[in-house]
């Protein structure tokens, strides 16, 4: 049997699995795969089907070999490298977190891993405020803040100022006129 058909009866094995999600998206609300929470599936699932995955990074290409241990037949799933700027980090650690997501993004494209389509499900990037009720609590100001300090860009710190209620905004407003005196008196 091919590398092809091995990696296509490890997909029907890993389906009839239950896995469940413990990664969570605080900002977007939904659940995803973690790498821990469906590899060692997946590693026992190619040990009894003589299947080994390396993964493999390059400047510009992360490669997943799938190969076939008793022919040695391979599938070749590839991803283009990308970078991360996360805040606090060093290199290496951005690096680290680079590596980790295309690792999972690699497993999860060779498994058919079903996943949260999180663009599909995106609001509309031009959506137009509309004041209307609350449907949901006040989050306390640690939350907010916490939201806020995870935007990551400009981008995503206007994502967030959208989505809050007035009140949160007022906490925001709060916070960063007390970092601004902070700055002031550093």
């Amino acid at each position: 049997m091919s590398a092809y058909a091995k990696l296509m009866s490890a997909r029907i094995e890993l389906q009839n699995q239950t896995l469940k999600k413990s990664g969570h998206n605080k900002f977007a609300g939904y659940n995803y795969f973690e790498l821990g929470d469906f590899l060692p599936v997946v590693q026992t699932i190619f040990h009894k089907n003589k299947m080994a995955g390396v993964v493999s990074f390059g400047a510009e290409l992360a490669t997943l070999t799938i190969v076939d241990l008793e022919d040695n037949s391979q599938v070749l799933i590839t991803s283009p490298m990308s970078s991360a700027a996360l805040k606090g980090c060093h290199e290496v650690q951005n690096l680290g977190a680079v590596q980790t997501y295309i690792r999972r993004y690699l497993w999860v494209t060779a498994l058919e891993v079903v996943e949260h389509d999180s663009i599909d499900s995106a609001p509309p990037k031009e959506a137009k405020e509309t004041p209307s009720k609350p449907s949901r609590a006040i989050r306390s100001k640690e939350q907010v803040e916490s939201l806020v300090r995870a935007a990551t860009s400009a981008e995503l710190l206007t994502t967030v100022w959208k989505a809050l209620l007035p009140e949160e905004r007022e906490m925001v407003r709060d916070l960063a006129a007390k970092l601004g005196e902070q700055l002031k008196n550093a």
